[in-house]
């Protein structure tokens, strides 16, 4: 994924893609939440794999914030693994990266991006709508398998589905 880095334009902050040396302090901060039961954790195996999905916030050389875009299928992606410090919550970084990410699917003309979250009041705020996971292709479940929750799956699936251009 060819994310492009970005200037915050509130502080000395920017997004820019995640680098080899960043996958430590991105477990750390999923492992952190996933102890909070507010995320699912991942492996650094799986970091590793999927770094090219993921975006960082950083300010001053330290990471205050994740976030990763992963193509699922023709013209679907998921959002995934959001996390933003604490000190730092409320604060935007959420919403640049949320917005990075949605500027990265529609440069790669991925019109439809879902999410599986316990935060589905901040994704509605970026016009994603309530979906059941029904209707969400099956290889999407594939994550799921190795999940301590699966089948009882109690994330909230919302979608949101851009009208093509043409």
């Amino acid at each position: 994924m060819l994310h492009t880095e970005q200037q915050s334009p509130h502080r000395r902050g920017r997004i820019r893609p995640a680098r080899m040396s960043d996958v430590r302090a991105i477990h750390t901060m999923l492992s952190y939440f996933a102890g909070k039961n507010v995320m699912l954790p991942r492996s650094i195996s799986s970091l590793y794999d999927h770094l090219r999905d993921f975006v960082v916030y950083e300010e001053d050389d330290k990471i205050l914030g994740i976030c990763a875009l992963h193509i699922c299928w023709d013209d679907l992606a998921e959002i995934r693994s959001l996390a933003v410090d604490e000190s730092r919550q409320k604060a935007g970084i959420g919403r640049q990266l949320v917005e990075s990410c949605l500027d990265e699917a529609k440069s790669l003309e991925i019109n439809q991006v879902f999410v599986l979250t316990y935060q589905a009041a901040f994704f509605r705020k970026f016009g994603f709508k309530d979906t059941d996971k029904q209707n969400l292709p099956h290889k999407i479940w594939s994550d799921c398998l190795h999940c301590a929750k699966f089948p009882d799956c109690d994330e909230d699936a919302l979608i949101r589905i851009e009208a093509s251009a043409g």
